[in-house]
C-alpha cells in the first residue's frame, strides 16, 4: 500500500515527538508543517526534511497531497480544526485531551461518523508493555475481582511554564490543569484497566502557581461500575516531580505501574513478573507492542533507564500512529477513536463539577 501522507499542526512542544515517530514508519510520509510562529515551523522542517511550510491550519488542510493531519495545538482548538479537517476529507489525529467539553468532543464523533474519515485521540501509553501486560491480566482475570485503584500524578511544573503561552492554564485552550492538561493520560489509563467510572467526589484547588485559572492541585474518590472504588491524586506542585503512578488491588493480586514501567505484579498462587517479563509477554500478545518510554523524571532528566537501554520517548506514539494508519488501510477504528477519547474528558469534567458544587456527580 501507498504510505499514508501526514502534515503537522502545530510545530511546540509534541509537534517534533510526532514528526520524528513519523520518521520511523515506512507506511507513513510526513510532507507538510504548519504552525503561526513561522520560526518554529522552518525549525521542525529543516530537522526532519520537510518540503512544504504553511502559517496556518487552514492552508495545510486544502493541501490535496496531504491524507491525514495531526494537530498538536492547544486542546480548546482541537473540535474546530479536527472538524474542518475531516469535512474536508482528511483523516485526523489530536493530541490528548480531545478537547475540553463534551458538546466539542460530540461534534468530533458526529463528524467522525458522517464523513467517514478516521479519528485517533492521542493516548500513546495504551501501547507501553506494562499497561498491556496489565489490561490482559485483568481481562484474563489473573488480578480476580477489582476492588481498589489507586491513581497518583505528582508533577513539576515551574511558574514559568504556564506563563510561556497566553493559553496556558486558561478554561478556554487548556481545560483545566493539573488533571485535564497533564493528568488525562493516567486517567485514561485508569479507566481503560479499571473500566468505566460510575460517580465521583472531588476537591479542587489552585495552590502553588500564579496567574493560572484552573487547578494545579486535584483529589477525588471514584467509585467504578464493577464496585471498586478508587483514589485520585493529581498535581503540578509537587517539587520536584514523581513518576505517574497507577496501583490495582484485586482479589487474587496487584499490580503496580510507575513511570510506564510495572513495578510490581503478585498473585496469591505465587506468580510474580518483573518490567521485563511483562515486555516480553506484551510482545508476544499484542499487535504492534511497543517498549515502554522511559518514566517521567528519567524522560525530563534527558537520562536513559539503566533497566531498559532500548526504550526511547515517541516509541509509544509512533506504534499509536501505526495503529491510526493499519485503521485508514482496512478501513477499521483505532484503537483510540472519538468514543474513546471521549472517556476521560468525561470524567475529568465530573471531577470539576464535584469540586465546584460539593457534591458527588454520577456520570
Amino acid at each position: 500500500m501507498k504510505p499514508v501522507r501526514f502534515g503537522i499542526v502545530g510545530c511546540g512542544a509534541i509537534g517534533p515527538t510526532h514528526a520524528g515517530a513519523l520518521k520511523q514508519l515506512e507506511e507513513a510520509q510526513l510532507v507538510a508543517v504548519a504552525d503561526t510562529v513561522p520560526e518554529r515551523a522552518r525549525t521542525m522542517a529543516e530537522k526532519f526534511g520537510v518540503g512544504k511550510i504553511y502559517s496556518s491550519d487552514h492552508q495545510l488542510i486544502q493541501d490535496p497531497t496531504i491524507d491525514a493531519v495531526i494537530f498538536a495545538t492547544p486542546s480548546g482548538m482541537h473540535a474546530q480544526q479536527a472538524v474542518q479537517a475531516m469535512q474536508s476529507g482528511k483523516h485526523v489525529v489530536v493530541e490528548k485531551p480531545m478537547d475540553v467539553t463534551l458538546e466539542a468532543c460530540d461534534r468530533m464523533i458526529e463528524s467522525e461518523r458522517k464523513t467517514g474519515r478516521k479519528l485517533a485521540i492521542i493516548s500513546q501509553h495504551r501501547w507501553d508493555h506494562a499497561s498491556i501486560f496489565v489490561k490482559n491480566s485483568i481481562d484474563s482475570g489473573q488480578l480476580g475481582k477489582l476492588i481498589l485503584v489507586d491513581m497518583s500524578v505528582k508533577w513539576w511544573r515551574t511558574q514559568q511554564y504556564y506563563d510561556s503561552g497566553d493559553w496556558r492554564g486558561t478554561y478556554r485552550w487548556d481545560g483545566g490543569g493539573a488533571l485535564m492538561n497533564q493528568g488525562v493520560h493516567t486517567v485514561d489509563l485508569m479507566q481503560w484497566l479499571a473500566g468505566p467510572v460510575e460517580s465521583v467526589f472531588a476537591r479542587c484547588a489552585t495552590a502553588g502557581h500564579d496567574r493560572i485559572e484552573v487547578e494545579d492541585v486535584a483529589v477525588a474518590t471514584l467509585r467504578f461500575k464493577n464496585g471498586a472504588i478508587g483514589n485520585l491524586l493529581a498535581t503540578t506542585a509537587a517539587y520536584n516531580g514523581q513518576p505517574a503512578r497507577l496501583d490495582l488491588y484485586g482479589t487474587e493480586g496487584s499490580a503496580i505501574i510507575e513511570g510506564d514501567r510495572l513495578k510490581m505484579f503478585r498473585l496469591k498462587n505465587g506468580t510474580e513478573v518483573t518490567a521485563e517479563g511483562a515486555s516480553q509477554h506484551a510482545v508476544s500478545v499484542a499487535m504492534g507492542g511497543t517498549a515502554s518510554v522511559k518514566d517521567e523524571t528519567a524522560r525530563r532528566l534527558g537520562a536513559v533507564s539503566q533497566q531498559d537501554p532500548g526504550t526511547i520517548w515517541g516509541d509509544a506514539h509512533r506504534e499509536q500512529l501505526r495503529d491510526f494508519i493499519r485503521a485508514i488501510q482496512t478501513d477499521s477504528l483505532p484503537l483510540i477513536h472519538g468514543v474513546e477519547g471521549r472517556k476521560p474528558v468525561e470524567i475529568i469534567l465530573a471531577i470539576y463539577e464535584s469540586a465546584r458544587t460539593g457534591k458527588e456527580v454520577r456520570l
